[in-house]
């Protein structure tokens, strides 16, 4: 298995999904992406890993064979050759990865891509890693908190807005959940790291 030594971590590194399963027997992969479009996995070319949660190490755990000899490393980056939609996931074939069994040596990994290479969203729609994090307030101007999370419903989407040390509204224990629809989100201002919602603190 070559490695792409080129290719740095990138700073905007976002988790988009995890390799499920090797896929054939000429080293493609299946991946389950995180969410529901899974185009960013179709951004760019460069894909970094990770281990899975909970396995100890860096970047690249070693994994031992049924002989209890050490596996290779997992790899930091692979270069993406073929990616398309199959079923509820995807299914790649990798430059790095020439066979089966380097492909079943990366089952769990954490899919990382660079957020700079999403595709641009369309009007009034945001990528969820672009939300958390961001102040919540409602039209009063009263903090409610901050994003936290998404949850996804199917039909839509909704806000965990978290309470913490800026907000007036709400014990630090606490959370809302608000829908991420037209009706109750004001405006959403990257920029300025707000979200306006129509919310009342009694909610």
């Amino acid at each position: 298995m070559h490695i792409a030594a080129d290719a740095p971590w990138p700073q905007d590194a976002v988790e988009v999904g995890f390799v499920a399963d090797a896929w054939g027997i000429k080293g493609w992969v299946r991946v389950q992406p995180h969410a529901a479009d899974p185009q960013a996995l179709f951004s760019t070319r460069r894909w970094f890993l990770q281990p899975p949660d909970g396995v100890a190490g860096t970047a690249s755990p070693a994994r031992r064979g049924a002989a209890g000899s050490a596996a290779p490393a997992l790899p930091g980056c692979l270069r993406v050759a073929q990616a398309r939609e199959h079923g509820d996931g995807i299914v790649a074939q990798l430059h790095e990865v020439e066979d089966r069994t380097a492909a079943e040596a990366l089952k769990g990994a954490r899919v990382f891509v660079s957020r700079q290479s999403f595709p641009t969203a369309e009007p009034d729609e945001y990528y969820w890693v672009d939300l958390i994090g961001l102040a919540v307030v409602n039209r009063e101007g009263v903090a409610l908190g901050r994003v936290s999370g998404l949850i996804e419903t199917g039909p839509q989407s909704v806000l965990r807005v978290a309470a913490d040390a800026d907000a007036d509204a709400l014990p630090a224990a606490e959370e809302r959940l608000i829908p991420f629809v037209a009706a109750y989100v004001d405006a959403v201002d990257l920029a300025a790291r707000r979200i306006v919602v129509d919310w009342g603190t009694d909610y």
